[in-house]
């Protein structure tokens, strides 16, 4: 077997998807998954957390017996052959909330790759990042990143512009956490009988949550409380072909993700447009909306269909620094590229 050149994470609201691969377009094994997310502490992301997931998982990926494939971390103990060292020369990670949170992991984590895995170049990228380079690869434009959360991501291949993606007490305008919230907000309108209240949302909200008296207690004291309105946002789309209230929510939520778009795309060329993330499985009665709504905003721009995950963006980020071809901007805070001190192999 060829040693893994390159490691590529995706580390997101719900855990951790973890490849690894040959620099030069070969084989790839995995993704793993893990379903914890890594903690935050005072400092931002937590590196010590994010290590302590991060390499029994690389492990099984990497080891292999004579007569066996990856290893599952998982399964029974056996005995095998002695493994192949783990060496990954390139390490891509893209971390959500790395722009505002990660000062430490860009102060730890380098180092830790490296005494680990023996890794000689290290790239930190916001998960807006990965998700760009999945979706648009290296052409100039603009992705918006919808799921729980929302940010859009833009750049003219000289520097990246983002907006929102301030959580969804200050912003994610247009996510579904978003859409949930206002679609219970108008269920419980319903409720009380004042306007602006739809009374499909009310039965909806009503099978999900129970009675609507109760429904405070059930969002406020949670702490994945983005998610837990996420969840009805479903509901908000299967109502909307029949209720002006549902179809209205969906409407301005397009409206934001194209205001968003519109912020961070280049103004001159022929920049493409992008979208990426579960929230877009809601079908017809959002996208046709934000069709709608992207022609009028950035009436220059190509939407086209996402050619990827950020998992991919991190793997295409990985293989092109590896070819020494790395043609997206870097900075500190977006996508920052280290070769650690403490390089090199320690097996």
């Amino acid at each position: 077997m060829t040693v893994p050149g390159f490691l590529a994470v995706d580390s997101g609201g719900s855990g951790l998807r973890v490849l690894v691969g040959e620099t030069g377009g070969g084989r790839t094994s995995g993704p793993l998954v893990s379903k914890e997310p890594v903690r935050t502490s005072a400092r931002g992301i937590d590196a010590g957390h994010f290590m302590e997931q991060l390499v029994p998982m690389v492990r099984a990926l990497t080891t292999v017996s004579e007569t066996s494939g990856p290893s599952d971390p998982s399964a029974p103990s056996q005995a095998a052959e002695p493994a192949e060292p783990v060496a990954v020369g390139t390490v891509v990670i893209g971390a959500a909330g790395l722009a505002t949170l990660g000062d430490g992991l860009r102060e730890e984590l380098p180092e830790a790759l490296a005494r680990e895995f023996g890794a000689r170049t290290v790239a930190l990228a916001a998960d807006a990042v990965t998700a760009y380079a999945g979706a648009l690869g290296t052409r100039p434009g603009a992705v918006v990143a919808a799921g729980t959360g929302l940010i859009a991501t833009g750049t003219d291949l000289v520097s990246w512009r983002r907006a929102d993606g301030w959580g969804h007490l200050l912003g994610d305008c247009g996510s579904g956490a978003w859409i949930g919230r206002a679609g219970l907000e108008a269920a419980l309108r319903a409720y009380d009988g004042r306007d602006g209240g739809s009374g499909a949302l009310l039965t909806c909200a009503e099978k999900q949550f129970g009675a609507m008296a109760g429904l405070p207690g059930q969002v406020y004291p949670r702490p994945d409380r983005p998610a837990v309105l996420a969840a009805f946002a479903p509901r908000v789309a299967e109502c909307a072909p029949d209720d002006p209230v549902a179809a209205g929510i969906l409407r301005a939520a397009a409206r934001h993700m194209a205001e968003s778009a519109a912020a961070v795309c280049p103004a001159t060329g022929e920049p493409h447009v992008a979208l990426t993330g579960g929230l877009f499985r809601l079908g017809e009665p959002l996208l046709v909306p934000l069709h709608e709504e992207l022609a009028e905003r950035v009436p220059h721009a190509r939407v086209v269909t996402a050619e990827g995950d950020p998992l991919d963006g991190a793997v295409r980020i990985a293989r092109d620094l590896a070819a020494g071809a790395l043609a997206l901007p870097t900075d500190e805070l977006m996508l920052s590229v280290v070769s650690p001190k403490g390089r090199g192999d320690h097996f």
